[in-house]
């Protein structure tokens, strides 16, 4: 797969490819799932977010973090789309 590609396979692929990508992100700059204190979510159709969710769950476990989610159109051929914020006090 290139740089840039969408992931095929719907929701549940694409969305674990977000969030594998967000914890490739956070490890470079020396975080981890753990520091992160909020998590932003655009789905494309809303009726994916329990699907969303699971996958969600399997990645934050028990004490997810903040998080917002809203139906969006995307700008490109994809269903969901993630951004996050990481907090770590000894990084202040």
């Amino acid at each position: 797969m290139e740089k840039g590609e969408i992931v095929g396979g719907g929701i549940v692929a694409q969305a674990r490819k977000a969030i594998e990508n967000l914890i490739a992100i956070l490890n470079e700059a020396g975080y981890s799932l753990e520091d992160v204190v909020r998590v932003g979510v655009w789905l494309d159709d809303p009726r994916d977010f329990w699907s969303f969710n699971g996958v969600y769950a399997d990645y934050f476990g028990q004490n997810p973090p903040a998080r917002a989610c809203v139906q969006s159109r995307m700008m490109v051929d994809c269903k969901v789309e993630v951004d996050c914020v990481a907090y770590r006090a000894d990084r202040a």
